[in-house]
């Protein structure tokens, strides 16, 4: 009996700090990823790595997932028209980061924002 209000008891105040907001990002520019959410949450940090090193060591350029793709459909604009980088806090990559306490080094090299306006996707 004094297992079970235990049990209880910790439920009761537990179960609040695991079920924590999840995080909101501004949408995506264009229609389609390259590929489902499920794939993309999971695997864009493979994804990345395989495309960084086929780029850095082999000199393939062009691939299939590529960071420079990521920022040009998911950074934002403000209300003053300007780019937002997506490492600032409640931007697409800086939420969902923060919420899985990772830090990514991406863009302690890369830009953060698209070097020309930001396009529609054709997909």
């Amino acid at each position: 009996m004094g297992g079970r209000l235990l049990v209880l008891f910790l439920l009761l105040f537990t179960l609040p700090a695991f079920a924590a907001d999840l995080p909101h990002w501004p949408k995506a520019k264009g229609e389609a990823c390259i590929a489902s959410n499920e794939v993309m949450r999971r695997d864009h940090p493979d994804m990345l790595k395989h495309q960084r090193d086929d780029t850095m060591r082999l000199g393939i350029r062009g691939a299939k997932a590529s960071l420079k793709a990521c920022v040009e459909c998911h950074a934002a604009t403000d209300s003053a028209g300007k780019m937002v980088p997506v490492s600032d806090p409640g931007q697409f990559c800086q939420s969902c980061h923060a919420y899985v306490a990772v830090r990514p080094d991406c863009f302690e090299c890369h830009a953060t924002t698209p070097k020309s306006p930001v396009r529609e996707a054709s997909r």
